[in-house]
């Protein structure tokens, strides 16, 4: 019917045309004007197909519109001809028939004309009328909303401010209050709220959904969420309130609203002082069936303090708290509000009660733990150490730490060896400045653009990423994309990668500029300088205490935290960052033609690869832009600043939310995206219970570093040349062999060509290992030249078993051998007495040569060796190299240095040594099983028993292994004669290492497999039925000697397996009292819908609304209860050091100080492993997970009922432990040596 009418339409159009040349202006001629030069209005479907889709935007699509409309109006006059036509304006409020009406039809059958003639032609032209006047308000309606649209930005928007309600005298309290004329109606409506609204049952509904948590809707929940908050972060509360009431008023989406939300809403108005709007959130709240607390009464008061109202209002809204349970009190304690909200509260509550006054801050609770009693008694002698630097040198370093996070970036230059300046290098350089500026102006267009159409989403009641987008400046945003752009790998990045780290960075940028812009910075300036006071060596204080104590002493309340967004909130922001980044960019496709002869093409492009069976989107830069790169080798590299370490003390952690850097927020316990019950488990923590692991944390940040200068000048002049991977410095990537490039004959056979694909595939791993090994250098080498000759801080936090880490990744003492020998204390102590002695022995450690020996020996064979170890560290590259022949090279080569310099001053006890000596514990995991379950023939192989020298429990091991097989081989079992001088220390370590945590032999099998393939004279045919029989063999050996050990293992597996088919994530508390809770889930796919460039998905498997991973659940738990004992052993450990004066740091289970408090170290190490163990530590875990996982009322099922007494029946069957005296530990010299 559509291309019907249009064709008769531009027939009848045609023959309307008037004589002459076409084209005339509209004043002379009749429909000249819109018939001549604006074809592109015909009503021909086809042009008007091809004109939609070449005016694709909104302004186009505007004059299209209006033209065709026009062309509507104007057909609507009568067939007779006429002088003039005015086209008529559109109708302002989409009401009436524009200007002029048409005329009247003309009357047939007058004089000279036909009536016959005319009927048939008549009846058609009425029929036409009529259609083409219906599709005219049909267009009019769409030009009406275009129009909107295109206004928008400039227009006063209306937003919803009235809600909708559902319930009748909620509505009727809602008219009256809007039509009411008293001088204060809003506040008289708010009385009648509190005491009369009815409430719907609808919060038992919601919480019976929450054990069968849906994660989509969780998802659109915290979406709404931080939505809602972070319009209130831009000033937008009319956007935020309009979202509100447009969900609130549609039975479905209501589901979606909680309390939160409406309380976030009612916070924003609060601190407008806008009283009507926050009593209309008031009203939606009880609407929706929810009771107020703490939160919302804490906005309603803040809101009439702010305003001043009548004091019986405030006292009717006080006793309508106290009738709901709710206390006056907790406001000033639960409720995060920052000082000025705190004053606006306690104003309105001083008009009612006058002689109120706010609790005071409850005084500092003190751990209740037993193992900490020691640490936090005030009796005894403290001697906390102090920083070797003066407080002014101390607040300069402060305050550039300071400016470096305020910049949210750190400029570092690379140390690659710098290309010459050629002709070529100058001209890609100044190429790639042009094309930047281009790309800043075409990303902030690209960037307004975006914002424009997410504006127009929000205010039709969408949650849209608008809010997020105008939380930075869009110069900062666009220089955030151009860093990103420029820092994109050459191979590409996932999207999806991109785009969590683009949403994370965002929150990281706006997080610091909340707290610049909240006044947060001047107060932390002023509160850190008097913290300094503890720290600096120039400084005093009244009493010793620790760095946390001392922290909140200074009586500063914490500000409000802000949460992290969640990941859909992230995933879909940095999504349409990531989108920006891929189709504003362009640049020439040939840079070598004059500008303007080249077409333009993306920077980015975005493609798909498979990883297994599925198809992931990847973003790959340009062949042309690496090449310019790569060209250009520009100088710089560009870290974030929580990436780079501390220019000063890092802040106190005080709280799961302060602590470690400055202003960037940083987790205490660090965990996979889109986890959060680990957060909400610790909020939920008595803070006492976190005072351990809080002080530990603070104490190893504390410790400050420098940079070991002739150990990098040596590793630089390494990475510089070719590089050496036997000392692990990385070659070039160039100097991968590339595979063999001759074509193929047509004779080559399939096994060929399948040895030729291995080939390449062996090629191409190898050549992006050698990539991402040169990457790693690069950075680590290029940050540690940065800082020599600098002191820095590496701040701490902790996995969810409560293992220590340092927050900047990059440069740090957790890495490889390379890494640590860049280290040392910045701040040193002279050797004493026996120091240097100690210097020996850890030489002698490092390269692995005396591991059976003890300790006199090593000192012994380091005398003997002396000459190379001076050899060694006057001549390093040059001399008799004995240090390459190291396990650890570079460390042994820093060691030989420092005695180097030791031996030849003239009182080596005087002198101050700066290198961290280790003492590493023996088979740590194995050490806690035998103390666990005071296994004697255990013990005694992992050094818990005091021995002459050391054991080795990898050597014990092998050996049982060799006596079963010696015994297999005489019976004639094949395989057991085929190993016969292959069973060996190496070949059965790693499975020994790794049963402790859980490995199985499945697992085990293809580590001996891998070990036996390395060996070049054992039969390949075997390999599979050796490696099937020696791991046999090695749990065998386990089993009997560790006997007391692999029952406990059982026996958490056991524990593990029930709890996690009864639907539980297991979890438990740690002996200092934090809590744990395994984040192993079945994977939940969330498509977070559809970009410009793909659709976007991801899994989620660390929510704990999500059902357990059964196998994971329980192969984690004995592994993860050890890591739990094991970081616990290192924190009691390292408080006690503090408490004696140490400098301590560690790795796990390898413990740092100086060479001259080694004594010191080893005995508190001891005495607090028997400490450790000396408490029922299965007998608690016992007792907490049946209190947290067993029922204490029969169940209603039956199936329940079995599972619940067999939980309890197991839980109740302790391992019983065996005689092993712990008190012999502290007798053992090589328990950690």
């Amino acid at each position: 019917m559509a291309v019907l009418w249009g064709r008769r339409a531009a027939r009848l159009g045609r023959g309307l045309w008037p004589c002459g040349r076409p084209g005339l202006p509209a004043e002379e001629g009749t429909l000249g004007g819109l018939c001549g030069p604006r074809r592109s209005s015909s009503a021909s479907p086809r042009e008007q197909d091809q004109d939609r889709r070449k005016d694709w935007g909104h302004v186009e699509l505007l004059e299209v519109l209006q033209a065709r409309v026009r062309q509507l109006q104007a057909e609507s006059v009568s067939e007779v001809t006429v002088n003039r036509v005015d086209v008529a304006r559109l109708p302002e409020h989409g009401s009436g028939d524009g200007g002029r009406q048409p005329p009247t039809k003309v009357q047939t059958g007058a004089e000279g004309g036909s009536p016959v003639h005319f009927v048939h032609w008549a009846k058609k032209l009425d029929k036409d009328k009529h259609m083409r006047e219906t599709c005219r308000q049909r267009l009019e309606k769409q030009l009406q909303k275009q129009a909107q649209n295109l206004s928008f930005s400039s227009d006063l928007k209306r937003l919803h401010v009235e809600p909708q309600l559902l319930n009748k005298q909620l509505t009727t309290c809602l008219q009256g209050c809007v039509q009411e004329v008293p001088e204060n109606p809003w506040e008289e409506q708010l009385a009648w709220v509190l005491q009369e609204a009815p409430r719907k049952l609808i919060l038992d509904k919601k919480e019976g959904q929450g054990q069968q948590l849906n994660v989509r809707l969780t998802n659109r929940q915290q979406k709404i969420l931080a939505f809602l908050k972070c319009c209130l972060l831009t000033g937008q509360e009319s956007l935020a309130h309009h979202l509100v009431v447009t969900y609130h008023g549609k039975g479905k989406s209501q589901n979606l609203l909680t309390l939160d939300m409406y309380n976030t809403v009612m916070l924003g108005w609060a601190r407008k002082g806008a009283f009507r709007e926050l009593l209309y959130v008031f009203i939606m709240v009880k609407d929706a069936g929810f009771c107020p607390d703490l939160v919302s009464y804490a906005a309603a008061l803040q809101c009439m303090g702010r305003q001043g109202p009548n004091a019986e209002t405030i006292k009717r809204c006080l006793e309508q708290m106290s009738q709901e349970g709710l206390k006056l009190q907790e406001i000033f304690t639960t409720v995060p509000l920052c000082e000025e909200e705190r004053a606006a509260v306690l104003k309105a509550v001083l008009k009612v009660k006058p002689t109120f006054k706010p609790p005071e801050r409850p005084p500092c609770s003190v751990s209740t733990s037993k193992l900490l009693r020691d640490v936090y008694a005030k009796d005894g002698p403290v001697s906390y150490p102090k920083l070797h630097l003066p407080l002014e040198t101390l607040w300069g370093l402060f305050k550039q730490q300071l400016r470096v996070e305020l910049a949210c970036s750190v400029h570092v230059k690379s140390v690659e060896k710098p290309v010459a300046e050629s002709k070529e290098v100058r001209q890609a350089r100044e190429t790639l400045k042009v094309l930047r500026l281009q790309w800043e102006k075409a990303l902030l267009e690209a960037l307004r653009e975006t914002k424009d159409r997410l504006e127009r989403e929000a205010y039709k009641g969408l949650p849209s990423m608008f809010p997020f987008l105008c939380l930075l400046d869009e110069q900062e945003m666009v220089g955030m994309l151009l860093q990103t752009l420029q820092a994109l790998p050459t191979q590409g990045e996932s999207f999806m990668g991109l785009a969590r780290d683009l949403g994370a960075r965002t929150f990281a940028r706006h997080e610091v500029q909340r707290q610049e812009f909240s006044g947060q910075v001047e107060a932390l300036k002023r509160q850190y300088r008097q913290y300094l006071h503890l720290l600096a060596s120039d400084t005093e204080v009244p009493e010793p205490c620790l760095p946390r104590q001392y922290w909140d002493a200074l009586g500063v309340l914490e500000p409000p935290q802000e949460q992290p967004w969640p990941l859909p909130v992230q995933v879909e922001l940095g999504s349409l960052l990531a989108e920006i980044l891929v189709q504003a960019p362009k640049m020439p496709s040939d840079l070598t033609k004059p500008r303007g002869d080249s077409r333009l093409v993306p920077v980015l492009y975005h493609v798909y690869s498979f990883r297994n069976v599925y198809q992931i989107g990847f973003l790959k830069p340009h062949p042309a832009y690496v090449e310019l790169l790569a060209t250009a080798a520009e100088p710089t590299l560009t870290f974030e600043a929580v990436d780079v370490p501390m220019l000063c003390p890092p802040l106190p952690w005080t709280s799961p939310h302060t602590g470690a850097f400055l202003l960037s927020p940083t987790k205490l316990m660090r965990a996979v995206d889109g986890t959060m019950h680990h957060q909400r488990l610790l909020e939920r923590c008595p803070p006492a219970a976190l005072h351990g692991a809080l002080d530990t944390l603070t104490q190893l940040g504390n410790c400050a570093w420098r940079v070991n200068g002739r150990v990098l000048d040596l590793v630089l002049e390494l990475f510089q040349e070719e590089g050496c991977p036997k000392l692990g410095v990385p070659a070039r990537p160039s100097e991968v062999a590339a595979p063999h490039e001759a074509a193929l004959p047509s004779s080559t056979g399939l096994a060929d060509k399948a040895e030729l694909r291995r080939e390449l595939a062996r090629c191409l791993k190898e050549a992006r290992e050698m990539h991402s090994l040169r990457t790693e250098a690069l950075y680590r080498l290029s940050l540690a030249q940065h800082l020599r000759n600098r002191i820095f801080w590496l701040p701490h936090n902790m996995d969810f078993r409560g293992r220590t880490y340092p927050c900047p990744p990059h440069f740090n003492h957790l890495g490889n051998d390379l890494a640590r020998a860049l280290l040392e204390f910045a701040q040193g102590r002279p050797l004493g007495p026996h120091g240097l002695d100690w210097l020996k022995i850890h030489v002698v450690n490092l390269t692995g040569l005396k591991k059976r020996e003890p300790l006199q020996a090593r000192r012994a064979f380091a005398e003997e060796v002396m000459g190379d170890i001076l050899d060694s560290a006057d001549h390093p590259m040059t001399g008799r190299k004995w240090w390459m022949d190291s396990e650890e090279p570079w460390q042994t080569l820093a060691c030989c240095m420092e005695i180097a310099k030791a031996v030849r001053t003239s009182d080596p006890a005087a002198y101050v040594s700066h290198l961290p000596v280790h003492q590493d514990g023996s088979c740590n995991g194995l050490q806690h099983y035998a103390a666990l379950g005071r296994d004697s023939v255990g013990a005694a192989s992992v050094n818990l028993e005091p021995a002459e020298v050391p054991q080795d429990v990898y050597s014990d091991v092998a050996a049982q292994v060799e006596f079963f097989r010696s015994l297999d081989a005489r019976r004639g079992v094949r395989v057991a004669q085929v190993l016969e001088g292959f069973v060996t220390r190496k070949v059965v370590k790693q499975t020994v290492m790794t049963v402790v945590y859980g490995v199985t032999r499945y697992g085990g099998r293809l580590q001996i497999e891998k070990r036996l393939r390395e060996l070049s004279d054992f039969p390949q045919e075997f390999l599979w039925e050796a490696s099937q029989y020696l791991v046999r063999q090695v749990f065998r050996s386990l089993q009997e000697m560790f006997s007391g050990s692999r029952a406990i293992q059982h026996w958490l597996t056991e524990s593990a397996r029930l709890i996690s088919h009864m639907g539980s994530a297991v979890e438990w508390v740690t002996p200092l009292g934090i809590p744990i809770i395994q984040p192993y889930h079945q994977a939940i796919k969330i498509k977070q819908g559809r970009s410009g460039l793909q659709s976007v998905s991801y899994s989620v498997n660390a929510d704990s609304g999500l059902k357990p991973n059964k196998r994971k659940q329980r192969n984690g738990f004995p592994p993860n209860f050890i890591h739990s004992l094991d970081s616990t052993h290192m924190m009691l450990t390292a408080l006690h050091c503090y408490r004696e004066g140490l400098i301590f740091v560690s790795v796990h289970d390898c413990f740092w100080t100086h060479a001259a408090d080694v004594p010191i170290m080893n005995q508190v190490c001891r005495e607090q492993f028997v400490r450790l163990h000396s408490q029922p530590i299965l007998q608690d875990l016992s007792s907490f997970l049946i209190s947290r996982f067993c029922c204490s009322s029969r169940p209603q099922k039956l199936s329940q009922h079995l599972e619940d007494s067999k939980l309890r029946e197991t839980l109740l069957a302790v391992p019983k432990p065996g005689s092993f005296d712990l008190e012999r530990v502290k007798l053992s010299t090589f328990f950690f040596s």
